[in-house]
């Protein structure tokens, strides 16, 4: 059929939604673009092929989108984020377009098992843990609602790692994603801006001068976001370091080959590694350059964008809303003064105010010092005038303080957003509130300890501007992707809506006593065991019983998350059925999987330890295989899409009031797992959602914390008092689990035993108790599966769609585009 979509006058043939259309483009696509014969092709092969398919069928949605933005003139959100971690793109685009079953049929009648096919996918290297993956349900959530936005992050040639397990031990590969080709990406060769470092600065009256700098080009590359079935899309722009004309040919042609490409590899390692290792001086130079690099990037585009459609940057302020992914992209609120004061000729005050209308500011973290601040003297060098700007803005904004809220010095100084004393910081948190017009926690117990505790004193100067929107997750991926029968069987009930209306999940309580409905969620959770039981055989060589209760806990490795405390049980539960082999035990798989920072000792043991006990237990041959312990290596989007569906239970037990929200709760309980957890994060909301008698909570309270701190937590007497955490904690000290090497976890435990900031030894007769209780009620099946379904139904708060449209009503006042049919 030829078309006419774009208001011009060319015509094109728009591709069609039957298997016979998908068929002859899959075909096509494979011969004239991937070059290859339908008989000589590879699954990867059919893989490229069938991307570039459902690309055509995305794309003019995505370009209208823009169109419509433009012609409305809307206001648009831009997105800053350090990661992305959105998943394998093919799945979740042909749901979105209404076409999985389409392909599955068109692939089927050329030989081709689509599910095969998938899983040749590899997962983008873009992120890494939580606050990578939140932002890519956000993105998610924009494109179905059709709101002006955009996404902005960096493009790493090579991820953050791929891990490895070699004799227990994580071991850091490339993770070299792009290897295999990026078929969903456009690049963007008229979309590249200079990014300068270094140099010095100079006044000339009172205009600064920043000059002789070293530049850096950024080439961007463009990611299509479908939204669910409406015809639209969102940007995700990732920026690339290009070496741009850096080559040295007259070096290159004297014969210095290396010194020809020097400049061209330091310029490319701005976007290669994602959180490249911090532990050295130079590993931090690289990190602030990074972000340094995002957000000028990403400023130089948007106000390239204003531009072409408005004259002036007045109304900036009007069109443009901002929104800080944590503390990473906040070099960007001093980029836009600069922009505005040197470039652009705007009054310094000017300049604030309209800045501060423009951004906002997402808090991911109560610790304060997981707030980013980089030296004063390391800022000096790679950003001179962007450190000045800083200490203009903190003159401004001391001087307000110091005038309308308190002349008391102790109080000024912990609010200054350079931190004195033997090196003195930039406190970038304190710049990212300072510079906001919103800051938001996310969870109702997060923003409240946020304004209690970590920006106490900013609340008492800027109380209106915090506030709380609790985090989400995206029914599209979560549940239509990760598990369709699931998705199938709502559908069933209750219709396809509420796949862009989460909260529809509520018109499943009718059925909740039905027998039939029952039997379905118990047998989907059983067929999810299966599938994950399936793939720890073929990976790891491990038989899992599929019949155990299958005990979770993924997510990145730290010491807050107490994977630790997981682990202690794990040996008790190991001692106790030893040495009580006539109890009915309930038998039980713990899986385990996330990445340790490449320079986090304390994590790398904790991986260590984990596979070493696996090593034991899964080895013993008088536990009878009621007990296994598996870590799953490079856990991913895809491996996620696999795990969760398949847990009984969600281990959420970091220390109340460390974990800001978590996500990985609300993707759990919506695929029917119960959550153990600490009332931290989101787990309160959860309580409140699906009710006490659905989730397990154990541990101390944040008050409770709080007072043992105050009192002097001496983790030595917990180990001293409680006879079964002594006897776990002197076996791996003792090298119990590492018999080669005894004095291997030393170090790790004596930390436990004479500090253990996250209380761990304080959780952990609470722990045991409720691991008790969880054994007793999956013993009553029927009751399980009640709690089962009770988290399942309760979960229609916990959508990044109503997360998004809070913060598009709340914060960043923006609407949605009017989009055709």
């Amino acid at each position: 059929m030829i078309m006419d979509n774009f208001d011009s006058p060319f015509l094109y043939n728009r591709p069609q939604m039957t298997v016979e259309a998908i068929k002859k483009s899959i075909v096509y696509k494979l011969i004239f673009l991937i070059g290859r014969s339908p008989r000589e092709a590879s699954q990867r092969d059919w893989l490229n092929a069938t991307l570039h398919a459902v690309r055509d069928l995305v794309t003019e949605g995505w370009i209208t989108t823009a169109r419509q933005t433009r012609a409305e003139d809307s206001r648009r959100v831009y997105y800053l984020s350090m990661e992305f971690l959105i998943g394998r793109t093919l799945s979740n685009a042909m749901i979105a377009e209404g076409i999985y079953g389409l392909a599955q049929e068109a692939l089927s009648e050329l030989n081709v098992d689509l599910e095969e096919v998938l899983e040749k996918e590899v997962d983008p290297g873009l992120g890494n843990g939580g606050l990578g993956r939140l932002a890519a349900c956000f993105m998610d959530s924009i494109a179905t609602l059709g709101l002006p936005g955009m996404g902005y992050g960096i493009r790493y040639e090579y991820g953050m790692f791929r891990q490895k397990i070699e004799n227990g031990q994580q071991v850091e590969r490339p993770d070299a994603w792009l290897e295999k080709g990026a078929p969903w990406e456009f690049i963007r060769p008229s979309k590249r801006f200079t990014v300068e470092f270094g140099g010095n600065i100079h006044f000339e009256g009172k205009k600064c001068i920043w000059q002789d700098t070293e530049k850096v080009t950024a080439l961007a590359y463009d990611q299509m976001i479908p939204g669910y079935q409406n015809n639209s899309a969102a940007t995700l722009r990732l920026w690339s370091a290009h070496a741009g004309e850096v080559f040295n040919l007259a070096d290159f042609n004297r014969g210095e080959h290396l010194a020809a490409l020097e400049e061209h590899s330091a310029n490319k390692n701005l976007s290669r590694v994602l959180y490249p290792d911090d532990s050295t001086w130079n590993g931090r130079e690289l990190r602030l350059r990074q972000e340094y690099f995002l957000v000028s990037a990403s400023l130089q585009d948007i106000l390239r964008r204003h531009k072409r459609t408005h004259d002036s940057l007045e109304n900036l302020a009007d069109k443009v809303a901002i929104h800080l992914n944590d503390t990473h992209p906040a070099l960007a609120i001093p980029e836009l003064m600069r922009i505005l004061v040197d470039d652009e000729g705007f009054e310094w005050k000017k300049a604030w105010e309209m800045t501060r209308n423009i951004f906002s500011y997402t808090c991911h973290t109560l610790m304060s010092e997981a707030l980013e601040t980089w030296p004063v003297e390391m800022m000096a060098k790679i950003l001179p005038r962007h450190l000045q700007m800083i200490f203009e803005i903190n003159d401004h904004f001391l001087e307000y303080v110091r005038s309308y809220v308190t002349t008391d010095n102790d109080f000024i100084r912990r609010v200054s957003l350079i931190e004195e004393g033997y090196q003195r910081k930039v406190r970038m948190g304190w710049l990212s509130v300072v510079g906001s017009h919103k800051i938001n926690g996310v969870a109702e117990i997060h923003s409240d300890l946020m304004v209690t505790s970590t920006f106490a004193d900013f609340a008492r100067i800027f109380p209106e501007r915090f506030t709380n929107v609790t985090n989400g997750i995206t029914p599209r991926r979560w549940l239509a992707v990760a598990n369709p029968q699931l998705a199938d069987l709502f559908d069933k009930y209750i219709g396809s809506e509420w796949r862009c209306d989460l909260s529809q999940i509520e018109k499943l309580k009718p059925f909740t006593q039905e027998k039939a409905f029952k039997e379905a969620i118990a047998d989907i959770k059983f067929a999810n065991k299966v599938k994950l039981a399936e793939y720890v055989k073929s990976e790891l060589g491990v038989e899992l019983d599929p019949h155990a209760l299958f005990d979770v806990q993924v997510k990145r490795i730290h010491e807050y998350k107490r994977q630790m405390l997981n682990v202690l049980h794990i040996i008790a539960r190991y001692n106790e059925m030893l040495a009580h082999p006539e109890q009915d035990w309930q038998p039980r798989v713990f899986i385990l999987a996330g990445k340790a920072a490449s320079a986090y000792y304390a994590a790398k043991q904790t991986i260590h330890l984990i596979n070493d006990v696996a090593n034991v237990i899964n080895n013993d041959e008088r536990l009878k295989g009621r007990l296994k312990v598996v870590f799953i290596p490079n856990y991913s989007v895809s491996l996620a899409q696999l795990i969760i569906p398949a847990a009984d239970i969600s281990e959420q037990i970091s220390l109340a009031g460390t974990e800001a929200s978590g996500t990985s709760n609300m993707k759990f309980a919506l695929n029917g797992a119960l959550t153990l957890g600490t009332l931290d994060g989101a787990n309160v909301e959860i309580l409140e959602n699906v009710g006490e008698d659905n989730i397990f909570i154990f541990g101390n309270t944040v008050e409770q914390v709080e007072q043992l701190r105050r009192e002097g937590y001496r983790s030595f007497e917990y180990y001293q008092n409680d006879t079964q955490l002594r006897t776990v904690v002197d076996q791996i000290i003792e090298g119990k689990f590492s018999p080669e090497e005894p004095q291997r976890y030393h170090q790790l435990l004596q930390g436990l035993q004479y500090h253990d900031y996250y209380q761990a030894f304080a959780d952990f007769r609470s722990y045991v108790e409720t691991q008790k209780a969880v054994d007793e009620k999956y013993k009553q099946r029927d009751k399980w599966i009640e709690s089962t379904i009770q988290n399942i139904v309760n979960m229609g708060f916990f959508s990044s769609d109503r997360t998004i449209k809070e913060y598009a009503e709340r914060i960043w006042k923006v609407e949605p585009v009017q989009l055709g049919d």
